[in-house]
């Protein structure tokens, strides 16, 4: 017998409307599900990013100002800043007395040249001679690091150097091996001044405040500090000096930078008391406001108060102790 054509036809039948209903909530469950870990995924993506960038900021900021902290009092061969002829006396009206290039940019003689305070600083303010680029930060601290290059260097005129060995050294300026000196069992070395403070604003980044430094270097043959951007998003800095008094390379008492007993013009000054540690706070900030951050911090670096803030900014506070390497008897 013949089979009908489409005979079987009938018996097929495609996806009902409440199939398709049920496939359609099912697909938008699942996509609003996909959507959402999206959205949560990102989020949190954004957030470790900011709170990435505010760490490596903050451990930029600290690795730059411990290198120098750490060294100074190195003179190359010599660890005394007393025993380094041509240097700024305190209390003498001459800042200079061999007479030497005095840096351009404003800082003056002492700044470069006062090497028997090889760490100095100011507490909540800025004291420099050369204006602070972007203006200063209310409440945040200043410091003044002084040394000499680690490695020894070529003799070099118009550059601030220091002509050292066992028992001394000496500044020069003219590439000249001072004649008190024997080439052969004396080294020379760059001088090294950096006085770190944070600005009110950066010129880079409009609003932020910063980390900068003045730094000793040499143009066109002439000694010159300039003024240098180290890690914009730097809000706050305090320090506090581990001081020896007794001559026994133990910190004795940390006090704020200036204190009395560090300054030759107080009658409180101690004239053996040398600093040979530091402990820096540093308050770091994000660059960009993030809604809905939530910070119940009580920021509390060093001596001051500077409280909870609301202004939707990211921040942290680190810390350390720096023990300078060449400050001990």
């Amino acid at each position: 017998m013949l089979k009908k054509p489409f005979a079987n036809s009938r018996r097929q039948s495609g996806v009902t409307m409440v199939e398709i209903l049920v496939a359609l909530s099912v697909g938008s469950f699942l996509m609003i599900g996909a959507v959402q870990v999206y959205n949560q995924s990102r989020h949190a993506f954004v957030i470790n990013e900011s709170i990435a960038r505010v760490q490596e900021t903050a451990q930029f900021a600290m690795d730059t100002i411990e290198a120098d902290l750490r060294m100074t009092s190195n003179w190359g061969m010599s660890s005394r800043g007393s025993d380094i002829e041509g240097r700024s006396l305190p209390l003498v009206a001459q800042p200079n007395p061999n007479g030497l290039t005095v840096p351009a940019g404003g800082c003056g003689a002492q700044w470069a040249l006062e090497l028997g305070r090889p760490i100095e600083g100011n507490d909540n303010g800025y004291n420099l001679t050369c204006a602070a680029v972007g203006g200063s930060m209310p409440n945040s601290d200043i410091v003044t690091t002084r040394r000499g290059t680690v490695a020894a260097m070529p003799l070099e005129n118009g550059r601030l150097q220091i002509q050292s060995n066992r028992m001394g050294g000496e500044l020069m300026d003219d590439g000249v091996v001072p004649a008190l000196f024997d080439p052969l069992t004396s080294e020379t070395h760059n001088l090294l001044v950096n006085s770190y403070y944070v600005a009110n604003d950066s010129p880079l980044i409009p609003g932020v405040p910063t980390l900068r430094r003045k730094t000793l270097v040499t143009i066109a043959g002439v000694p010159t500090a300039v003024d240098q951007e180290v890690a914009p998003g730097v809000e706050n800095m305090q320090l506090m000096f581990g001081v020896d008094v007794d001559s026994d390379n133990t910190v004795d008492r940390y006090v704020i930078p200036g204190h009395a007993i560090l300054d030759p013009a107080d009658v409180a000054f101690i004239p053996g008391a040398r600093v040979i540690a530091a402990r820096i706070w540093l308050v770091v900030r994000g660059i960009s406001a993030e809604a809905g951050i939530t910070d119940n911090t009580d920021y509390r670096p060093g001596n001051v108060v500077l409280g909870t803030y609301t202004d939707n900014f990211r921040r942290m506070m680190v810390s350390k102790t720096i023990l300078m390497r060449n400050a001990r008897s």
